[in-house]
């Protein structure tokens, strides 16, 4: 693998940057022959556009804000996924304050776990009467998982999220900070910053990941369709030193030392205690296929983004997901790995049965 160009690689300070973060620290991407350094970047659209300017050469990434380039309703530069980085990791947060009221409008819907939007809606409803604000509520991105979830879990109660409570985007860095002040009154946002927030006393999770969906898909490895045809030897030796990272992620033996490289002040820079309790029972890397860029997960996204008026009601939303989704490039440095990481090989008509969301609803891709 000599001769390879040195790489430029952007992530966001979230646990699920951790593959980026193994592979470069034990050595696992110099071992397939490149040099990287990595980018600790401040918020997601700063990664989207130093990644569509050639600023960087790829990066940890929302999945959706891939998708969003496929339909040129974000950048007009088209980018890949070759590689998923992580299950699950995201959760739904509430401010302390807002907690408290809902138990006492639904003291039994609160104590369950997942707890639905149907106590806020409650709330939201005698708010109305009342003349009171709307409720402010933050994700990362708009096109994004975290947004989709949200949006997900209110509508199911019957609230409108463009209506009835007011969204706005905050850096995940900044979520904990924003609903200690009063600024926001929930987030959803991917780990630890949940978990900071409840460790200070400040939120109050509600939903994880996990209950929205087990399995469910969050952040992606991107880069831009011209960089991947332009560098593929390169393309192929990230991907190889990324699946070993996130099964190396993925081994209880080394909880201790991946937690302590994520809460270094240059990756994460979290309260340890926090980072592990996201990666306790929530955050797949790799095992059950969790690298494998699905095309059901891709098509999730982009019925998503239909529903909520982000595409033209004519795009082509099966041909963005195969444009954008390789699982073709994820199977082809897998297999390249030998059998030492056999469950990197567990491909779509092998991998496990997609699981419902929370409320009982199992996604059909033929819907879209």
């Amino acid at each position: 693998m000599s001769g390879l160009a040195d790489l430029r690689l952007g992530f966001i300070p979230l646990t699920d940057c951790a593959p980026l973060v193994v592979a470069r620290s034990l050595g696992l991407f110099a071992e397939e022959g490149l040099q990287v350094e990595l980018s600790r970047e401040a918020a997601w659209a700063t990664i989207r556009d130093k990644v569509a300017v050639g600023a960087l050469d790829g990066a940890h990434m929302l999945a959706p804000m891939a998708l969003a380039a496929g339909l040129s309703t974000d950048i007009a530069r088209p980018l890949i996924a070759p590689l998923a980085l992580n299950a699950n990791g995201s959760a739904i947060t509430v401010s302390a304050a807002l907690a408290r009221t809902l138990e006492e409008i639904d003291p039994v819907a609160l104590a369950a776990r997942p707890v639905t939007a149907a106590p806020l809606k409650k709330l939201i409803d005698r708010r109305r009467r009342d003349g009171a604000p709307l409720l402010t509520f933050a994700v990362v991105f708009p096109y994004s998982m975290h947004n989709y979830a949200l949006r997900y879990w209110l509508a199911q109660a019957g609230i409108h999220p463009d209506r009835d409570v007011r969204l706005v985007v905050t850096p995940p860095p900044r979520m904990v900070e924003q609903l200690a002040a009063g600024a926001i009154d929930g987030f959803c946002v991917g780990a630890p910053w949940n978990a900071v927030a409840a460790a200070h006393g400040v939120g109050e999770i509600l939903m994880k990941a996990s209950q929205f969906w087990p399995g469910g898909p969050d952040k992606v490895f991107g880069v831009t369709a011209d960089w991947a045809l332009a560098h593929c030897d390169e393309l192929r030796a990230a991907l190889r030193a990324l699946i070993r990272a996130a099964a190396w992620a993925d081994d209880p033996a080394n909880r201790g030392e991946l937690v302590a490289l994520l809460a270094r002040p240059e990756h994460v820079g979290a309260d340890p205690a926090a980072i592990v309790r996201a990666l306790e029972g929530e955050i797949v890397f790799h095992r059950d296929a969790a690298g494998l860029p699905r095309r059901d997960h891709a098509l999730w996204f982009l019925s998503q983004m239909a529903r909520w008026g982000q595409v033209a009601a004519d795009a082509d939303l099966e041909a963005v997901a195969d444009q954008v989704y390789r699982p073709d490039l994820f199977r082809a440095a897998a297999l390249s790995l030998g059998p030492a990481l056999e469950p990197a090989l567990v491909f779509a008509d092998a991998a496990p049965a997609p699981a419902a969301l929370f409320d009982g609803t199992l996604f059909a891709p033929s819907a879209v």
